[in-house]
């Protein structure tokens, strides 16, 4: 994904030029909506990327490069994690090491006293209000987005970018359910109505969790949910 996205952007850039702001041509009314659709799908990205880091400085940097560069530093960045599971970690359940930090896989690591999970469920309900509320007003004063007309140079890079993370955040809305009916019909969410499609579905498993779980529980399954490693640290939040 990471050589796809390079290479569309690449060969945009020479054939078609940069984006600036003053190109009409470029910076449509549904250009517009779909880079707000594209940056809301970057923020539980970027939060997942903060919590993965152990520095600060490393967190920015990381959420600086992913503002810039989209999916490139997306690809980037999953692949040094996948880099850093060991054999038996990847044979055992990779996702949950990946997505985890390794504070938390060892059992330690429960700094906050206060978990954040109801913060989560008003940041990414408010942001899914207004990615619908982006879709109406352009339904409404520009008409559909299905027209060829729309399928220029610069709005397919975009597309490219935007469905690289779309794929991303499949993946993790799939290893969350149990059921694989269920997850294919959260994953054609995601495809056909974009990040409001992500905010609903966060917020849906933001609201499988207790008020008082650590915000982290929400990126793994109920199946680790439920083992040893759940009980233990959700214990520690508890008598915190």
């Amino acid at each position: 994904m990471f050589c796809v996205m390079l290479a569309t952007l690449i060969y945009t850039i020479v054939t078609d030029g940069l984006p600036l702001p003053n190109r009409r041509d470029v910076f449509t009314p549904w250009f517009a909506t779909t880079i707000v659709d594209f940056y809301i799908n970057i923020v539980p990205i970027a939060v997942w990327i903060v919590y993965k880091e152990s520095t600060w400085l490393g967190s920015i940097l990381w959420a600086i490069l992913l503002i810039v560069f989209g999916s490139l530093t997306t690809c980037v960045y999953l692949f040094l994690q996948l880099l850093k599971l060991t054999n038996s970690q990847a044979s055992e359940d990779p996702m949950y090491y990946l997505l985890l930090r390794d504070s938390v896989k060892d059992g330690v690591g429960l700094r906050d006293k206060k978990s954040l999970v109801v913060a989560a469920r008003f940041l990414f309900g408010a942001l899914g209000c207004v990615m619908l509320g982006a879709l109406v007003y352009t339904c409404w004063t520009d008409g559909s987005p299905f027209r060829m007309e729309l399928l220029y140079p610069w709005m397919v890079v975009l597309l490219a970018n935007f469905y690289i993370h779309v794929a991303v955040l499949s993946v993790w809305v799939v290893y969350k359910e149990s059921s694989w009916i269920v997850g294919i019909l959260w994953v054609a969410l995601l495809v056909s109505l974009g990040s409001f499609g992500t905010s609903v579905a966060i917020v849906v498993q933001l609201f499988r969790l207790s008020p008082l779980d650590p915000l982290y529980l929400v990126l793994v399954n109920n199946g680790n949910r439920a083992g040893d490693m759940y009980e233990r640290t959700h214990s520690a939040v508890l008598h915190v």
